[in-house]
């Protein structure tokens, strides 16, 4: 399973590398919306609360914006079927998903790194904060990745994927912004553990049921 998984994720990094289309635009993206909230909205001035769950807002809409061309690329440029050729329905899913993992582990570093330092905003825990990083985006390229797959070959693309991976997401937005007051203003209690385990765990049951869906959907 992972050598053909892995020639997946080299193709879709040597093809990021030659056009840098999807990176550029999301790093555009985030920048500007930091830049949007923080002089209108005086984000800076918000409660410790709102200003948690803001930049996963951000992470959220730029991820939408580009995480959709996932499989969309595959349907629009005549490859799908030769993906099927060349590898399994669960190895195509796993070489996809570490692509869109690493990339929006790149976006959540380059966000809110700038994001605290904009927010003048002081990390408290550190080891929160870096899992809200990590299994935030492992949490987000495996809905992603799904739903990226379940649209590509859809009319009105854009539209079918906001409405199929907002529901998903709502709880691993909530999970997050509970987990980043933690790590930026509360520190660590007894019931942040709880919610360091609720992440962990909508991650492995999202990775899970994408691995296990996605001979269906591939196949259909």
């Amino acid at each position: 399973m992972v050598k053909p998984a892995l020639s997946i994720f080299k193709k879709e990094i040597a093809i990021e590398l030659r056009t840098r289309y999807a990176l550029n635009t999301l790093l555009a993206f985030t920048g500007a919306s930091l830049l949007l909230i923080l002089f209108t909205l005086r984000a800076d001035q918000l409660d410790p609360t709102p200003k948690s769950g803001l930049v996963w807002i951000i992470i959220l809409f730029a991820a939408m914006t580009g995480m959709m061309r996932s499989f969309v690329q595959e349907a629009d440029k005549k490859t799908w079927d030769l993906l099927k050729l060349h590898a399994k329905p669960s190895q195509i899913f796993i070489g996809k998903l570490a692509y869109n993992f690493v990339f929006l582990l790149v976006l959540h570093i380059f966000t809110i790194f700038f994001y605290i330092i904009m927010m003048n905003m002081v990390i408290v825990d550190v080891p929160f904060l870096l899992s809200a990083i990590f299994f935030g985006a492992a949490g987000l390229a495996s809905v992603t990745t799904l739903t990226s797959a379940m649209i590509a070959q859809a009319d009105r693309r854009g539209a079918v994927f906001s409405v199929l991976c907002i529901p998903l997401i709502v709880p691993l937005l909530l999970i997050l912004t509970s987990v980043t007051r933690t790590a930026l203003i509360e520190g660590v209690t007894d019931d942040a553990y709880n919610d360091l385990a609720a992440l962990i765990g909508y991650c492995g049951v999202m990775i899970s049921a994408g691995i296990i869906l996605f001979d269906f959907i591939w196949e259909d």
